[in-house]
Protein backbone atom coordinates (compact mmCIF):
# COMPACT_ATOMS: atom_id res chain seq x y z
CA UNK A 1 0.00 0.00 0.00
CA UNK A 2 2.83 2.60 1.25
CA UNK A 3 4.80 1.66 -2.33
CA UNK A 4 1.38 2.09 -4.29
CA UNK A 5 1.09 5.67 -2.65
CA UNK A 6 4.68 6.92 -3.45
CA UNK A 7 3.96 5.65 -6.98
CA UNK A 8 1.03 7.45 -7.40
CA UNK A 9 2.27 10.80 -5.73
CA UNK A 10 4.86 10.42 -8.22
CA UNK A 11 2.60 10.00 -11.20
CA UNK A 12 0.37 13.27 -9.80
CA UNK A 13 3.66 15.25 -9.52
CA UNK A 14 4.79 14.48 -13.39
CA UNK A 15 1.68 14.87 -14.31
CA UNK A 16 1.08 18.33 -12.83
CA UNK A 17 3.48 21.26 -13.40
CA UNK A 18 3.13 23.67 -10.75
CA UNK A 19 3.76 27.72 -10.96
CA UNK A 20 4.88 30.05 -8.55
CA UNK A 21 6.69 32.90 -8.12
CA UNK A 22 7.93 34.77 -5.13
CA UNK A 23 5.51 37.18 -3.98
CA UNK A 24 3.96 39.13 -1.10
CA UNK A 25 0.11 38.89 -0.26
CA UNK A 26 -1.34 42.15 0.24
CA UNK A 27 -1.84 42.80 4.08
CA UNK A 28 -5.28 41.90 5.47
CA UNK A 29 -4.95 45.51 7.08
CA UNK A 30 -4.72 47.30 3.96
CA UNK A 31 -8.19 46.92 3.00
CA UNK A 32 -11.85 46.45 4.76
CA UNK A 33 -12.40 42.47 5.14
CA UNK A 34 -15.33 41.16 7.32
CA UNK A 35 -14.74 37.29 6.25
CA UNK A 36 -12.08 34.67 6.15
CA UNK A 37 -9.91 35.46 2.57
CA UNK A 38 -9.44 32.83 0.40
CA UNK A 39 -6.23 31.94 1.14
CA UNK A 40 -3.79 28.86 1.49
CA UNK A 41 -0.34 28.28 3.52
CA UNK A 42 1.56 27.34 0.38
CA UNK A 43 2.12 31.22 -0.60
CA UNK A 44 6.40 30.62 -1.06
CA UNK A 45 8.49 30.98 -4.12
CA UNK A 46 6.90 28.22 -7.11
CA UNK A 47 9.29 26.42 -9.00
CA UNK A 48 8.84 25.93 -12.55
CA UNK A 49 9.33 22.11 -13.53
CA UNK A 50 9.78 21.77 -17.29
CA UNK A 51 8.84 18.55 -19.39
CA UNK A 52 9.06 17.15 -22.54
CA UNK A 53 5.49 16.70 -23.80
CA UNK A 54 3.25 16.60 -26.60
CA UNK A 55 -0.08 16.60 -24.69
CA UNK A 56 -2.20 20.20 -24.95
CA UNK A 57 -1.89 22.11 -21.71
CA UNK A 58 -5.26 23.10 -19.49
CA UNK A 59 -4.24 25.87 -17.31
CA UNK A 60 -5.90 26.70 -13.87
CA UNK A 61 -5.30 30.32 -13.40
CA UNK A 62 -6.75 31.01 -9.72
CA UNK A 63 -6.44 31.91 -5.80
CA UNK A 64 -6.62 29.15 -3.07
CA UNK A 65 -9.70 27.95 -4.20
CA UNK A 66 -7.43 26.60 -7.24
CA UNK A 67 -4.33 25.77 -5.11
CA UNK A 68 -6.43 23.47 -2.79
CA UNK A 69 -5.80 24.93 0.53
CA UNK A 70 -5.00 22.81 3.17
CA UNK A 71 -5.07 19.78 0.82
CA UNK A 72 -3.14 17.18 -0.70
CA UNK A 73 -1.68 17.92 -4.12
CA UNK A 74 -3.85 15.35 -5.46
CA UNK A 75 -6.85 16.08 -3.75
CA UNK A 76 -7.83 19.64 -5.50
CA UNK A 77 -9.78 19.74 -8.18
CA UNK A 78 -7.30 20.38 -11.02
CA UNK A 79 -5.92 17.05 -10.30
CA UNK A 80 -8.84 15.60 -9.81
CA UNK A 81 -9.58 16.77 -13.12
CA UNK A 82 -5.89 15.51 -14.49
CA UNK A 83 -6.58 12.21 -13.48
CA UNK A 84 -10.22 12.03 -15.11
CA UNK A 85 -8.58 13.51 -18.63
CA UNK A 86 -6.17 10.18 -17.92
CA UNK A 87 -8.95 7.99 -17.81
CA UNK A 88 -10.13 9.05 -20.64
CA UNK A 89 -7.07 8.51 -22.57
CA UNK A 90 -7.11 12.29 -23.34
CA UNK A 91 -3.87 13.85 -23.85
CA UNK A 92 -4.22 17.14 -22.05
CA UNK A 93 -1.91 18.33 -18.94
CA UNK A 94 -3.01 20.08 -16.31
CA UNK A 95 -1.44 22.95 -14.70
CA UNK A 96 -2.21 24.44 -11.21
CA UNK A 97 -1.19 28.37 -11.25
CA UNK A 98 -3.14 28.84 -8.23
CA UNK A 99 -2.08 31.22 -5.64
CA UNK A 100 -2.96 31.69 -2.21
CA UNK A 101 -4.58 35.27 -1.36
CA UNK A 102 -4.96 35.97 -4.88
CA UNK A 103 -6.72 38.78 -6.00
CA UNK A 104 -7.35 39.90 -9.48
CA UNK A 105 -5.00 42.75 -9.38
CA UNK A 106 -2.47 40.41 -8.35
CA UNK A 107 -3.51 38.15 -10.83
CA UNK A 108 -3.05 40.59 -13.75
CA UNK A 109 0.16 41.50 -12.40
CA UNK A 110 1.93 37.79 -13.05
CA UNK A 111 -0.43 36.57 -16.00
CA UNK A 112 2.25 37.29 -18.19
CA UNK A 113 5.20 35.67 -16.74
CA UNK A 114 3.14 32.23 -16.51
CA UNK A 115 2.03 32.88 -20.25
CA UNK A 116 5.65 32.15 -21.33
CA UNK A 117 4.16 28.84 -23.03
CA UNK A 118 1.39 28.29 -25.15
CA UNK A 119 -2.19 27.05 -22.78
CA UNK A 120 -4.43 25.53 -25.02
CA UNK A 121 -7.40 25.91 -22.09
CA UNK A 122 -7.01 28.80 -19.69
CA UNK A 123 -9.46 28.50 -17.08
CA UNK A 124 -9.69 32.06 -14.60
CA UNK A 125 -10.69 31.35 -11.25
CA UNK A 126 -10.11 34.83 -9.27
CA UNK A 127 -12.35 37.43 -7.81
CA UNK A 128 -13.11 35.96 -4.74
CA UNK A 129 -10.91 37.46 -2.68
CA UNK A 130 -11.66 40.89 -4.24
CA UNK A 131 -15.29 40.56 -3.29
CA UNK A 132 -14.47 39.04 0.38
CA UNK A 133 -12.41 42.80 0.46
CA UNK A 134 -15.22 44.79 -0.77
CA UNK A 135 -12.71 46.14 -3.25
CA UNK A 136 -14.71 48.03 -6.36
CA UNK A 137 -16.56 46.34 -8.66
CA UNK A 138 -15.60 48.45 -11.86
CA UNK A 139 -11.64 47.34 -10.42
CA UNK A 140 -12.86 44.03 -10.57
CA UNK A 141 -14.63 43.89 -13.23
CA UNK A 142 -11.45 46.04 -15.05
CA UNK A 143 -8.91 43.05 -13.97
CA UNK A 144 -10.60 40.12 -15.21
CA UNK A 145 -11.01 42.23 -18.54
CA UNK A 146 -7.77 42.94 -19.17
CA UNK A 147 -6.00 39.27 -18.27
CA UNK A 148 -8.58 37.75 -21.11
CA UNK A 149 -7.46 40.63 -23.29
CA UNK A 150 -4.10 39.34 -22.27
CA UNK A 151 -4.89 35.54 -23.08
CA UNK A 152 -6.22 36.36 -25.97
CA UNK A 153 -3.45 38.16 -27.59
CA UNK A 154 -0.66 35.90 -26.14
CA UNK A 155 -2.49 32.56 -27.01
CA UNK A 156 -5.14 33.60 -30.02
CA UNK A 157 -6.44 30.11 -30.39
CA UNK A 158 -6.66 29.21 -26.68
CA UNK A 159 -10.11 28.38 -25.62
CA UNK A 160 -10.72 30.52 -22.10
CA UNK A 161 -13.22 29.36 -19.33
CA UNK A 162 -14.70 31.66 -16.48
CA UNK A 163 -15.06 30.32 -12.81
CA UNK A 164 -18.27 32.69 -11.95
CA UNK A 165 -18.15 33.53 -8.16
CA UNK A 166 -20.51 34.69 -5.09
CA UNK A 167 -19.69 35.97 -1.89
CA UNK A 168 -21.65 36.39 1.18
CA UNK A 169 -23.74 39.33 1.63
CA UNK A 170 -21.36 40.91 4.16
CA UNK A 171 -20.72 43.79 2.09
CA UNK A 172 -24.61 44.89 1.60
CA UNK A 173 -27.27 43.43 -0.95
CA UNK A 174 -26.26 45.31 -3.65
CA UNK A 175 -22.60 44.95 -4.01
CA UNK A 176 -23.26 40.94 -3.02
CA UNK A 177 -25.72 40.93 -6.29
CA UNK A 178 -23.75 43.23 -8.78
CA UNK A 179 -20.61 41.53 -7.70
CA UNK A 180 -22.44 37.67 -9.00
CA UNK A 181 -23.18 39.34 -12.10
CA UNK A 182 -19.64 40.27 -13.14
CA UNK A 183 -19.00 36.97 -14.62
CA UNK A 184 -22.05 36.04 -16.57
CA UNK A 185 -21.63 39.99 -17.87
CA UNK A 186 -18.26 38.77 -19.20
CA UNK A 187 -18.19 35.60 -20.24
CA UNK A 188 -21.08 36.84 -22.81
CA UNK A 189 -19.61 40.02 -23.76
CA UNK A 190 -16.23 37.79 -24.64
CA UNK A 191 -18.19 35.15 -25.99
CA UNK A 192 -16.03 32.47 -23.36
CA UNK A 193 -17.59 29.53 -21.72
CA UNK A 194 -18.63 29.89 -18.34
CA UNK A 195 -18.70 27.55 -14.73
CA UNK A 196 -22.04 29.59 -13.66
CA UNK A 197 -21.08 29.26 -10.00
CA UNK A 198 -17.67 27.16 -9.04
CA UNK A 199 -18.82 26.37 -5.52
CA UNK A 200 -22.15 25.27 -6.22
CA UNK A 201 -23.13 22.63 -4.14
CA UNK A 202 -20.08 22.83 -2.40
CA UNK A 203 -20.79 26.55 -0.80
CA UNK A 204 -22.38 26.94 2.84
CA UNK A 205 -22.20 23.07 3.56
CA UNK A 206 -20.14 22.88 6.73
CA UNK A 207 -19.14 18.98 5.86
CA UNK A 208 -18.20 20.15 2.46
CA UNK A 209 -16.22 22.99 3.82
CA UNK A 210 -12.81 23.33 6.41
CA UNK A 211 -13.46 24.94 9.71
CA UNK A 212 -12.84 28.51 7.98
CA UNK A 213 -15.96 27.79 5.97
CA UNK A 214 -14.60 28.85 2.79
CA UNK A 215 -12.16 26.29 1.73
CA UNK A 216 -13.57 23.12 0.55
CA UNK A 217 -12.87 19.66 1.90
CA UNK A 218 -11.75 16.87 -0.35
CA UNK A 219 -15.14 15.79 -0.91
CA UNK A 220 -15.99 19.39 -1.79
CA UNK A 221 -13.15 19.06 -4.50
CA UNK A 222 -15.05 16.56 -6.14
CA UNK A 223 -17.96 18.52 -6.31
CA UNK A 224 -16.12 21.19 -7.77
CA UNK A 225 -14.08 18.78 -10.14
CA UNK A 226 -17.86 17.83 -11.49
CA UNK A 227 -18.67 21.95 -11.67
CA UNK A 228 -15.89 22.53 -14.07
CA UNK A 229 -15.57 18.94 -15.79
CA UNK A 230 -19.80 19.78 -16.71
CA UNK A 231 -18.08 22.66 -19.04
CA UNK A 232 -14.33 21.89 -19.71
CA UNK A 233 -16.04 18.69 -21.43
CA UNK A 234 -17.52 20.47 -23.80
CA UNK A 235 -14.57 22.61 -24.96
CA UNK A 236 -11.55 20.38 -25.42
CA UNK A 237 -11.12 17.58 -28.49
Amino acid sequence: MILFQDLYRMHCLLKFRYFFIFCFLISCRDAPKTTPEVSDGNTNAEKVVEDETSDKVILFFGDSLTAGYGLELEQAFPALIQEHLDSLGLKYTVINSGLSGETTAGGRNRLNWVLNQKVDVFVLELGANDGLRGIPLIETRKNLQAMINVVKEKNKDAKIILAGMQIPPNMGPEYTSEFRKIFPELAEENQIALIPFLLEGVAGIPELNLEDGIHPTSEGHQIVRDNVWAVLNTIIE
